[in-house]
């Protein structure tokens, strides 16, 4: 173990330059670094494929194991003040609002049971699907994907094609429909955290995402009319009749209001009140907002009763699978993003190059591109980030100087996150509760052919529109 740690040490071929708290001077520090954060993306993509079994029951091993890989070399490298500097940065300045944010969402919205079932029909599947896209920007696309999926697999359970309904269902309700506020998708909410106003968010990304939805629905609407025109659509005998919609826990729709307004309160409370942990500044209104939230997903799990969240399925393997992954990747990412911050002089300088002209100014076509294939087989949120901050990495910057490079990032990890089933954590979960409903979905690579061949042609239409 000791001569693999100096075998390490010695690739990293670090100099120590530690900065105050958890800033590191990136200039210092060479792409070997990367590849804790590396590896825990290539374990999301890779192991769910090649070894499921292992990676459903030790993910969390897997996860910790990269992590140490990171944080034991950096302890010998500075010091472990400075490591234990870095680890509360990344757990109070990012991770414990975007977990708790994704933790509320996910316990209110598993509150609230739709039960009954339609015939699904393509003017029902289409209205389901807009309902599920306006839905997604509220409750985030975890909390709206959970809540409509079931609804919309018991409508067509007596339809014999019914791939084409789960696969524009993740690219509309699991990735497009959450574009338009920082509640919808982990990306924009991350970038909230970075201090991109909740309201820039809707403004700039309104038109694209009512673009793009009303595209994708209307492209649904006839591709699902030529599978239920065919004589052999419908089966002899619905397994489950019609019967009239009902709601069920409809008090959780106050509470999802409530996260809605604890985080536009710290988004507009400045009361100026802070205290500083090891070199991190916790900001009163953002410890406010994460407190109401909490008490707001503690008050659902008391009111609602069982039965409903029974019906839903509910329980807590999603959330506790993001919060565990996303520890590892808060801490990995955190030598990733000091060398974009060093910009020319860092390990990345030829990543710069690529998204940047030759007088410094961001080429936003590259940064949508960029940031969107990587979000389609890395995970979008943690691609947000690297992108974010090889543009700028402040917030102010970014929205008053570079709008546009702003929104081809936040464009980019939003929608291009519906390429595969790894860009974004709802596309494995809708996926998992169709296979379970009898659902024959495609592979991971049948699943790409559906995304190249709607998706990509319309990403290149929007790259002309906006960029």
């Amino acid at each position: 173990m000791k001569s693999m740690l100096r075998r390490l040490l010695y690739l990293l071929a670090l100099s120590p330059g530690l900065l105050f708290a958890a800033e590191v001077d990136g200039a210092t520090l060479s792409l070997a670094w990367g590849i804790p954060f590396a590896g825990i993306l290539l374990s999301i993509a890779l192991f769910p494929l090649f070894a499921s079994y292992i990676w459903h029951h030790h993910f969390g091993k897997i996860t910790a194991f990269w992590t140490l890989l990171f944080l034991v070399p950096f302890a010998f490298a500075f010091s472990l003040h400075d490591t234990f500097a870095v680890i509360v940065h990344a757990l109070f300045a990012e991770y414990l609002p975007f977990i708790i944010l994704l933790f509320s969402l996910y316990t209110i919205s598993g509150g609230i049971l739709v039960w009954g079932n339609l015939h699904g029909s393509p003017r029902l599947n289409t209205v389901l699907l807009a309902i599920g896209v306006l839905l997604a920007s509220v409750m985030g696309t975890t909390g709206a994907a959970m809540l409509m999926i079931r609804p919309l697999l018991r409508a067509n359970d007596n339809r014999k094609h019914r791939v084409h309904v789960v696969v524009f269902f993740i690219f509309l309700v699991a990735n497009i429909g959450g574009g338009l506020t920082p509640l919808g998708d982990p990306p924009l909410f991350l970038g909230f955290l970075k201090g991109v106003s909740f309201f820039w968010t809707i403004e700039h990304m309104l038109l694209p995402v009512l673009l793009s939805s009303a595209v994708l629905l209307v492209v649904f609407y006839f591709v699902d009319c030529y599978f239920y025109a065919r004589e052999d659509e419908l089966l002899p005998r619905d397994p489950t009749p019609d019967s009239p919609l009902r709601l069920h826990g409809t008090v959780n729709f106050l509470l999802l209001a409530g996260v809605i307004g604890a985080v536009l309160l710290s988004g507009l409370w400045k009361p100026g009140v802070a205290f500083v942990l090891m070199g991190t500044p916790v900001e009163g209104q953002n410890l406010v907002r994460d407190l109401l939230m909490l008490g707001l997903a503690v008050v659902s799990l008391r009111i609602t009763p069982r039965q409903v969240r029974a019906g839903n399925d509910f329980n807590w393997a999603p959330i506790e699978e993001v919060a565990k992954l996303f520890a590892g990747i808060f801490l990995t990412i955190v030598p990733v993003l000091a060398i974009l911050r060093a910009g020319g002089e860092g390990s990345m300088a030829g990543l710069m190059a690529a998204v940047t002209h030759p007088d410094g100014a961001p080429i936003d076509t590259m940064y949508f591109w960029m940031t969107g294939l990587l979000s389609g087989f890395l995970d979008n949120a943690p691609t947000y980030l690297v992108f974010f901050n090889l543009a700028a990495g402040d917030a102010q910057v970014m929205m008053s100087e570079l709008p546009q490079t702003l929104l081809a990032v936040s464009m980019g990890s939003v929608f291009m996150g519906a390429l595969s089933y790894i860009g974004n954590a709802p596309n494995f979960m809708v996926k998992a509760i169709a296979d379970q409903r009898g659902v024959l979905m495609p592979s991971f690579f049948g699943y790409m052919g559906w995304s190249c061949a709607i998706l990509l042609p319309w990403f290149v239409l929007l790259t002309l529109v906006f960029f």
